[in-house]
């Protein structure tokens, strides 16, 4: 399991654990490190996508169901044990979208809280309308990247690193390009839904996530670009709701 999901602090006896999926292009250690942060009743799972970090020399994967059957088939036991709580950013946002659903709908299991941030449903005509972006030249995706900023200038100004970090971005975008998915008929589930999204980001349908269940939904903006959560007061924010929720499903679940 350590290859595919990375803790920085393993918690047999916490309540509940916290499944954080990387953003396009992202490792695991943003989010593992919130395991140390997080009270102790909260394990943090960070998950670790091929083609990076300690499986850099891995392929890198190519559709959204290969995601989900790697993670999923190491993480089910893990999912039956306890209560868990998803998280996810930009193309982690689909990501955990895609986990829930499956994980509903072949395993019967659900999470006590889904935490979304920086992306429209992915069933959304926002969504579907986007501009495809792994296709670009390099020249043309640094040009986009440097506009919605989140990543370091000392990385955009370095050829070698670059050539490192570009594909597994541009891997990452092709697959979430290519993820479809229908419009939910009925709510799937049950638990609250989160989202989150940085003001001066391009603007993400976020209220079309509201229908995939008849929990709780709420929206909170926080100031910033689309890496808004790299900002230390908004991750203290974002950290401070998600210790507070989770407490509460621990409470609902006993």
């Amino acid at each position: 399991m350590d290859r595919v999901i990375n803790r920085f602090i393993k918690r047999p006896d916490a309540a509940v654990r916290l499944v954080c999926f990387p953003w396009a292009g992202g490792g695991s250690t943003h989010y593992a490190r919130w395991g140390q942060i997080l009270n102790c009743s909260v394990e943090v799972y960070a998950v670790r996508l091929r083609g990076r970090e300690a499986r850099a020399k891995e392929a890198f994967f190519q559709h959204m169901q290969e995601i989900l059957n790697e993670v999923i088939d190491v993480l089910l036991p893990e999912l039956k044990e306890k209560p868990f709580a998803l998280f996810g950013h930009s193309f982690g946002a689909m990501t955990a979208y895609a986990f829930a659903e499956y994980v509903k709908k072949v395993h019967s299991l659900e999470p006590v809280h889904v935490f979304l941030s920086g992306a429209s449903a992915p069933f959304s005509e926002m969504r579907l309308q986007a501009p495809r972006r792994s296709q670009l030249s390099d020249e043309e995706f640094l040009q986009w990247m440097t506009t919605i900023g989140g990543t370091p200038p000392e990385i955009l100004a370095n050829s070698e690193v670059l050539k490192l970090f570009l594909p597994a971005l541009k891997a990452d975008l092709s697959v979430v390009e290519n993820y479809r998915c229908s419009r939910p008929q009925n709510p799937f589930l049950s638990c609250p839904v989160s989202c989150f999204d940085g003001k001066e980001d391009m603007p993400h349908d976020l209220q079309a996530w509201k229908i995939i269940t008849t929990g709780d939904f709420n929206v909170h903006m926080l100031s910033g670009s689309h890496f808004y959560l790299k900002d230390a007061e908004n991750e203290k924010v974002i950290l401070d709701y998600i210790t507070k929720h989770l407490e509460t499903a621990e409470m609902n679940y006993l």
